[in-house]
């Protein structure tokens, strides 16, 4: 079930990406000049901005829209104003929530975050008590047509994966944060398409809902998180086990 639970994740978001081109468009936009302010727009010499550059791409963002936010944001040195953000969420049935955000007003973004949770039945947990329910790990998603098991297998484990994991819809490339960027230059080098790449939090903990109605109030809760315009990125335990 789990399998079935970080695909239909990716699912999930490709079919908000189909509905919210433009907003993704603007967020994605928004972290490349915070990236590039940051730490230069060059992303040999900026690992954050290479790893913004895979969503961006995984997105399917037009290449003028990603120039354009790069330049806008200059490598000027001017992103000192910006702090990077962590929140940790209990949503619905007790699913762990994680929530990455950057903010120049952090009270700004932590009072709409709190707004948004008191709406959609979430609650902040105390430091630490939702992230030690994940673990930082690289993590590449690739659709099952666009390579072959064997050689993908071979590739991924030679550039230094931990794990390779076939599954019904695709497979999953584990690595860890170190190795990711070796692992994913190595898979972009023989021009095989992902539907996922990025360094990520994964549960060490998963929290199975089998209430269908509990886990809409997650997915609810979650793309209401991902709406903030601050928010980066959202992490779930959920294992959707309503379908049996």
């Amino acid at each position: 079930m789990s399998g079935h639970s970080k695909w239909s994740t990716i699912k999930r978001k490709k079919g908000a990406l189909d509905a919210k081109r433009g907003k993704i468009f603007s967020k994605l936009a928004r972290e490349l000049t915070i990236a590039a302010k940051l730490g230069g727009g060059d992303p040999d010499l900026n690992p954050r901005l290479r790893l913004v550059l895979l969503k961006a791409k995984a997105a399917n963002m037009p290449a003028d829209n990603i120039k354009r936010a790069i330049e806008k944001g200059g490598g000027a040195g001017e992103g000192g104003d910006y702090q990077d953000l962590q929140y940790e969420v209990y949503g619905p049935a007790g699913v762990g929530i994680l929530v990455e955000a950057t903010s120049d007003n952090r009270n700004r973004t932590a009072g709409e975050v709190r707004f948004i949770l008191t709406k959609n039945g979430g609650n902040l947990g105390t430091a630490g008590s939702v992230a030690r329910l994940f673990e930082r790990k690289g993590q590449i998603m690739i659709p099952r047509e666009a390579a072959d098991e064997d050689e993908l297998m071979e590739l991924a484990l030679e550039a230094g994966a931990e794990d390779f994991r076939a599954e019904e819809d695709g497979f999953e490339i584990i690595t860890d944060p170190a190795q990711f960027e070796d692992v994913q230059k190595a898979i972009d080098a023989k021009e095989i398409r992902f539907d996922a790449a990025a360094v990520t939090f994964l549960p060490t903990l998963p929290a199975p809902v089998t209430d269908p109605k509990e886990v809409d109030a997650v997915n609810r809760l979650i793309e209401a998180i991902e709406e903030q315009d601050d928010v980066n990125e959202v992490y779930s335990n959920m294992e959707d086990h309503s379908e049996g």
